[in-house]
């Protein structure tokens, strides 16, 4: 049996990453986590923040792709909203670890120029779909960075509750979620 080392890496690395943060997690502990020599982490990444910001990146595209996968460009807004919230859940159910590595790690400190610029760009993303809608006299007139943590900020702690509390996700939940969240970013 053949095991991709790199790949072993980076799942050490979120699970690490995610739980402890940047500064608590040492290339010793994702050597063990991994079941890899420190020695082989470097052989693939130059130090620990490149390791960082290599799974960032690839966090990021996994996510943006998701949002942007069959997005509805010819849909109303509200039905655009609706994939963009089912997508972001979607995610999240599936990548978890990801999402929540992503909200964690949004710090200039650690993140590279290509890092950021990736995060940016999906969330140029979300921007572009509010701003269309404000065009279209459906999305109240604030700015965008102001209106995406309606959601997506929404959707982070939603996901944080119910795995810190007896919260269950459900169909129900989400579509009631979804409901909220539309109402915080229409135009009444």
């Amino acid at each position: 049996m053949t095991t991709n080392k790199r790949e072993n890496i980076m799942k050490a690395s979120l699970m690490l990453f995610t739980k402890r943060g940047f500064d608590a997690t040492t290339v010793p502990m994702i050597a063990d986590k991994a079941q890899v020599g420190a020695g082989t982490i470097y052989r693939y990444f130059e130090n620990k923040e490149v390791l960082l910001n290599s799974l960032y990146r690839e966090c990021v595209e996994q996510l943006y792709q998701r949002l942007t996968e069959d997005f509805p460009v010819s849909a109303s807004v509200r039905e655009q909203f609706h994939h963009l919230f089912q997508r972001l859940i979607h995610f999240g159910q599936e990548h978890r670890e990801k999402l929540t590595f992503i909200d964690s790690h949004m710090e200039p400190r650690i993140l590279d120029e290509e890092s950021q610029n990736k995060f940016y760009e999906c969330l140029g993303f979300l921007q572009k779909f509010i701003i269309e809608g404000q065009k279209q006299g459906i999305i109240v007139q604030l700015h965008p960075d102001a209106l995406i943590p309606i959601f997506y900020g929404t959707i982070i702690k939603l996901f944080k509750v119910t795995r810190d509390s007896d919260l269950e996700e459900s169909a129900d939940l989400f579509a009631g979620i979804e409901e909220c969240c539309w109402n915080g970013l229409k135009i009444h």
